[in-house]
């Protein structure tokens, strides 16, 4: 699972390095429709960009106690924001197309030789947008009975995202009159045409600004959840000794007498909350320094932040299909409730494990063509992930995502075969809460490291 744990760690990298880019050039875009003067350099999306990161790294640091509550918060303010959005520009927009035109036109912008290619192609913005439903796995550790609250939080986010991403699409569909003319905007230049098509639709640059308010901050939310993710998987592989500098990060120092103390500070958690503030700053740090390529080239940054799909869809590939090899062999052993304790359940080691199906699975056929879907829908996103979006291909329009997916897997087995094979063995299992009494039994075993690792 190294390789896995790197391209995971460098897709969510590059998500949490989109979000603050998104939020940035929002703002730049909301300056640009409300001062027709305003000229946008790139340093200023890039300052912007930045105010993001740190308002994520505020949360997840200073604030981190009430981290669930503000999570809460922003799902009440993601559905009533959603209302709040497109009420207004559907009700008070002054021309609307007809249902013909939206359910039956379709635009090939890319200009691609089929219709066919040209969605395949445009596909691949609507994965991005849908990412994020597994950072509940990353925070698994962190999840009370995580067995089943991590599977259905994946599924309801999914339902609940998807169900607003298509009623977005289609309300945004009918107001959108001239399309030519929302991207050809001074914001659609920018690459936020849906600024124009809200002043449109509602003919106030006011309204249109509160609006759009209500899309940074679902962007600033994103930010926050995508640090939260990143920093945990850069801790959990680097405790896993699958990271270079990992001592630095996951430092065992002497026991001291409190072990619940020992457990924090042995992993460079902070005693009092139990974050990995060493982890959020290392990823926010790569974050602010992935921002200044921006201003040099906007071209080379699209090239690593282009990461976020084809470097995570490589590892959902990957463990997919591991699992549809142990699903159809039946390596699986039934759920139990209650596991024994043994060596086997705490061992580095995974070909000395057991895998048990968890509370919440599809068992047998049904669960088995599941396996299927998800591989080769991975496989599709996986390959035109490295396509240009548009034809003819120059080299400010290229895909480099390739040359940025493959530089990141040639590292992690040279990182490997030159050092890691020798420390690193696979994640590292945390014992099952209820097989140690307490965590002062658990403590002075400096040789069993808790987590369950990427």
């Amino acid at each position: 699972m190294h390789i896995p744990g790197w391209l995971v760690i460098c897709g969510w990298q590059a998500i949490l390095s989109g979000s603050g880019y998104l939020g940035g050039n929002q703002v730049v875009a909301l300056i640009a429709l409300n001062n027709p003067d305003y000229v946008p350099q790139l340093w200023h999306g890039t300052l912007l960009f930045w105010g993001f990161i740190l308002v994520a790294v505020f949360i997840n640091t200073v604030t981190s106690r009430a981290l669930p509550k503000i999570e809460v918060a922003i799902l009440v303010l993601h559905v009533v924001g959603f209302f709040a959005f497109m009420i207004p520009i559907v009700h008070l927009a002054p021309q609307k197309v007809s249902s013909h035109d939206v359910f039956t036109q379709f635009s090939n912008g890319g200009g691609w030789s089929s219709q066919g290619l040209s969605f395949f192609v445009g596909l691949i913005g609507s994965v991005f947008a849908m990412f994020g439903c597994d950072s509940a796995v990353h925070m698994a550790e962190e999840t009370r009975n995580a067995e089943v609250v991590v599977p259905w939080c994946m599924v309801s986010a999914t339902l609940l995202n998807g169900a607003f991403g298509w009623g977005m699409i289609i309300a945004i569909l009918f107001v959108t009159v001239d399309i030519t003319a929302a991207l050809e905007s001074p914001t659609g230049s920018l690459g936020f045409p849906i600024i124009d098509i809200t002043y449109n639709a509602i003919g106030s640059k006011a309204g249109t600004s509160v609006l759009i308010a209500i899309l940074l901050f679902m962007t600033a939310a994103g930010a926050i959840s995508a640090m939260a993710t990143s920093s945990r998987l850069i801790w959990a592989l680097a405790r896993d000794r699958g990271l270079p500098g990992w001592r630095l990060v996951t430092k065992h120092p002497k026991p001291v007498s409190q072990a619940m103390k020992y457990y924090l500070t042995s992993r460079k958690l902070e005693p009092k909350t139990a974050i990995p503030t060493l982890a959020i700053i290392i990823t926010s740090l790569v974050a602010i320094l992935i921002g200044l390529i921006n201003i040099g080239s906007a071209t080379a940054f699209n090239a690593v932040i282009s990461l976020s799909v084809s470097s995570l869809y490589a590892s959902y590939i990957i463990t997919e299909t591991l699992l549809l090899y142990r699903r159809c062999t039946g390596f699986i052993l039934p759920h139990q409730k209650h596991l024994p304790p043994s060596p086997s359940t705490i061992s580095s080691n995974p070909n000395n494990r057991n895998l048990n199906w968890g509370p919440f699975h599809l068992p047998g056929l049904f669960g088995i063509l599941v396996n299927i879907f998800a591989v080769a829908f991975g496989l599709i996103i996986f390959f035109f992930s490295f396509w240009p979006v548009a034809t003819p291909v120059e080299p400010a329009t290229m895909n480099y995502s390739i040359v940025m997916t493959g530089s990141v897997v040639v590292f992690a087995v040279a990182y490997y075969i030159v050092y890691a094979r020798k420390i690193y063995t696979g994640p590292i299992i945390e014992v099952v809460p209820g097989e140690a009494s307490s965590i002062e039994e658990m403590a002075p075993k400096e040789k069993i490291d808790l987590g369950m690792g990427v």
